[in-house]
């Protein structure tokens, strides 16, 4: 494995997403990026493909960029020829990069490599759990979204273009997706940790309703 390579991407990824939201930041790559190789370790796959995707997969989120889904991957392969990558190599991080997102999920090929199950179960398991949770609400605040309406109930079931617009409550936000991603979980070690988390999850969702009703 070319660890210069990714040294260099560590440092391109820094610099790049400097002053980027909280919940899409260096910390939140640096957090998929451990836990990628984690879950790599009980699985056989190229650990460099893994771990250049886990760097680069969010260095310019659509959301953050008008919708643009092609920058991303426009970045990623410039930075990746300027370090003279293999168009092999490339090729497999920029399908993970294209591919990783919840609102992709109905595009995916049914045969997808073992490369992408494991970047992507570990950017699911960073929107779940207490780190889930936090990140949920951060990025709640950052859109000026309600945190709650009793009177406004999830939209379950939506296209990708509804997903991409919605903008409903931070509560509902746990039904339509967080809710949804333990089942979504591809590696053994993926699903384990990802249990914990939904449970941490439920447990939350239960104090907030009774804190909100004041049911006491």
């Amino acid at each position: 494995m070319n660890n210069v390579l990714i040294e260099r991407t560590v440092d391109f990824v820094k610099e790049k997403l400097h002053g980027a939201e909280a919940g899409h930041d260096w910390f939140h790559i640096e957090r998929v990026w451990k836990l990628s190789k984690k879950i790599a370790e009980t699985e056989k796959c190229n650990l460099e493909v893994v771990e250049l995707s886990a760097l680069l997969h969010d260095i310019a989120d659509p959301k953050f960029h008008g919708g643009d889904e092609t920058l991303a991957l426009k970045i990623s392969r410039e930075f990746l020829e300027r370090e003279k990558a293999s168009a092999e190599i490339i090729d497999q991080v920029l399908f993970i990069i294209k591919n990783i997102s919840f609102k992709n999920r109905g595009e995916i090929p049914e045969t997808i490599p073992v490369e992408l199950k494991i970047v992507q179960d570990a950017d699911r398991l960073d929107a779940i759990g207490a780190i889930g949770i936090a990140r949920t609400f951060n990025f709640g605040g950052f859109k000026n979204n309600l945190m709650y309406h009793p009177g406004i109930p999830p939209k379950l079931n939506m296209s990708k273009e509804e997903y991409k617009k919605n903008e409903g409550t931070t509560i509902n936000h746990f039904y339509e997706k967080l809710l949804l991603l333990s089942d979504l979980m591809h590696t053994k070690a993926a699903k384990k940790i990802a249990s914990e988390r939904h449970d941490f999850m439920l447990k939350f969702l239960n104090e907030f309703y009774k804190e909100w009703n004041s049911d006491y």
